[in-house]
Order: structure tokens, then C-alpha cells, then sequence
């Protein structure tokens, strides 16, 4: 190890022991959809759990409020240097020496790192392609990180990606409208994209309502109508993945998207949180396992072909 890998080890160390995550108390119980369940297999588990966590703290360090977005980025970056050093003891260390038992790189949470630097400093999105180019970073990577961990590698799970890219962005763009008005006003963050905003004669500021305008209803319905397409494609993921378990574990997430979608349809985020119930999760959880289970796990992408 030369002097430079050394400081970075040391700094990573130094600022992991004396707070560089500021944890929100957030933890997958707060996520609308299941987070490492057990219809995942044993020995994958502890691995999954540290990616959750790992992700889990760089996004607590993008949205903390009291710091600024040099020092968000600065945290980020000591983060991502740790993915680097599997000899160290932060939590990176500990996913890069995981990955690495199971034969995988550190791509992926690199690439979240991305987002949430990205989050750090940009409020806003001109456009659908924009917001898009966000989830490539933000939400993408989980699903390739499950594919990979289940396939095998990125080889093998390489023609699973864009069905896999469909659920987490369709995921991503739910939860953006779940949280536009909070997100708006605690971090002057707004998703919804601005030409759309415009087209509707809607603005930034009525996001403060506590009702929404019809403008900004029918950005929510676009939005909407952009993640159905994202959760159509989503629909092959279940058949296209060899893992029977990650395919019922997919047929659930994508019920639950559908449904969550459906709600938001006619549900007002403003005026209330619009979240899924306890009913909900009973029937695609059922629902999804049996499909999952007998129609999943084929390795048969939509064209018929082998993965």
C-alpha cells in the first residue's frame, strides 16, 4: 500500500470513528417495499444487508439538512475511497470484503455514490430524460446488484439488466411522488420535470399547497404514466432471472409498485402521505410468491431466448 492509499485508509477511518454518517434513524422497515426478505437465500443475506446499509448511510448524508453540499460531497467522497480498501474497518471495507467473497466488484454502490453527490448539489430536473439519467444512478444499481449476486456476475446478468432497470426506476419515480411536497420544502428538491411543469402551467411554489393544483396533478399523472411503461417492462424480470427465490421476490415488488402507482393515481401526496396498507402487502406478497414461484425463475427473456 503507497502513502496516498494509506491516507485514504486512515482518513476514511478518522472521519467513519468520528461521525462522517449522520444516520436518520431510518431503516428497511421505513421502505415501502421489502428490503432483503426472507425469500432471499441464507448466505446471500449478510451481503444484501450491507449494501442496505451502506446505501442507507450515504443517503442520510445527502439529505442531512445542517450540512453543506461540500460537505456532503467531501463525506461521500471518504465513502466511496472506502469502497477502495477492503483491509479497512468502515462500512465500505466490510461491503468491498464481502463483495469480494462472492466474487463481485464494487461498482455498484460507486455508482449510488454518484447520485447522492448529485443530490448534494442539483434541486432540479429540465426533463424526463434528466430524471431518468438520475435513476440510472439512484435506483439502477440495486436491481444489478441483486441480478449479479443471483446470477452469478455481470456477464450473466447483463441481459437481465433493462427489466431489472424498469422496477428500480419505476420504484424510484413512486417514491419521488410520494415525497414531492416534502422533499420540496425540507430540501428544495423538486423531480417533477420542469417542462412539464411548464407545459401545465403549474410551478415550483405549489408544491407548498397543501392540496395539489391541477397542473401539478397532471405532471403526477405523466410521471405516473412513464412508470407504468417502466413497470411493463419490469413484468419480464420475474422469467427472465434463473433465482427462483429473487423471482418471487421481484413478482411481489412489482405488485406492490403497481399497486402504490394505482394509489397515486387518486391519492393527493400533498394533502396526505399516499402509501400502501397492510392489505396490500397480504396480496401481493401471496400473490407474488405463487407466481413467482411457478412462473419465475426461467431464465427466458421475452423473445424466448436463454439468459
Amino acid at each position: 500500500m503507497d502513502i496516498q492509499d494509506a491516507s485514504a485508509v486512515k482518513s476514511a477511518s478518522s472521519l467513519h470513528a468520528s461521525g462522517a454518517e449522520t444516520p436518520s434513524g431510518k431503516g428497511a422497515g421505513d421502505e415501502n417495499f421489502p428490503v432483503g426478505s426472507v425469500l432471499l437465500p441464507a448466505h446471500l443475506r449478510p451481503v444484501i444487508a450491507s449494501f442496505y446499509g451502506f446505501a442507507r448511510a450515504a443517503d442520510d448524508i445527502s439529505d442531512n439538512p445542517s450540512l453543506s453540499p461540500s460537505e456532503k460531497i467531501e463525506r461521500l467522497d471518504v465513502m466511496d475511497q472506502s469502497l477502495l480498501h477492503p483491509d479497512s474497518t468502515t462500512r465500505g471495507g466490510e461491503l468491498a470484503r464481502m463483495l469480494a467473497e462472492q466474487g463481485h466488484d464494487v461498482r455498484h454502490p460507486r455508482a449510488l455514490l454518484n447520485a447522492f453527490r448529485q443530490d448534494a448539489e442539483k434541486g432540479r430536473y429540465a426533463s424526463l430524460e434528466e430524471l431518468h439519467g438520475y435513476c440510472r444512478m439512484s435506483a439502477d444499481p440495486v436491481g444489478r446488484f441483486l441480478v449479479d449476486l443471483h446470477e452469478g456476475s455481470p456477464e450473466a446478468g447483463a441481459k437481465i439488466y433493462p427489466y431489472s432497470d424498469g422496477l428500480c426506476t419505476a420504484l424510484q419515480l413512486v417514491n419521488h411522488l410520494q415525497d414531492c411536497g416534502k422533499d420540496f420544502m425540507t430540501m428544495d428538491r423538486c423531480y417533477l420535470p420542469d417542462a412539464w411543469l411548464a407545459e401545465a402551467g403549474a410551478t415550483h411554489a405549489d408544491l407548498y399547497g397543501k392540496e395539489l393544483t391541477p397542473g401539478l396533478r397532471q405532471v403526477i399523472d405523466r410521471v405516473l404514466d412513464d412508470t407504468d411503461a417502466q413497470l411493463s417492462l419490469a413484468a419480464h424480470l420475474p422469467r427472465a432471472l434463473t433465482s427462483r427465490r429473487l423471482a418471487m421476490e421481484s413478482e411481489i415488488i412489482v405488485r406492490l409498485a403497481r399497486r402504490l402507482a394505482q394509489r397515486l393515481r387518486t391519492g393527493d401526496p400533498l394533502a396526505t402521505r399516499v402509501k400502501l396498507t397492510k392489505l396490500d402487502f397480504f396480496i401481493a406478497g401471496v400473490a407474488g410468491a405463487v407466481s413467482g414461484f411457478f412462473f419465475g425463475g426461467k431464465g427466458r427473456l421475452p423473445d424466448g431466448e436463454l439468459t
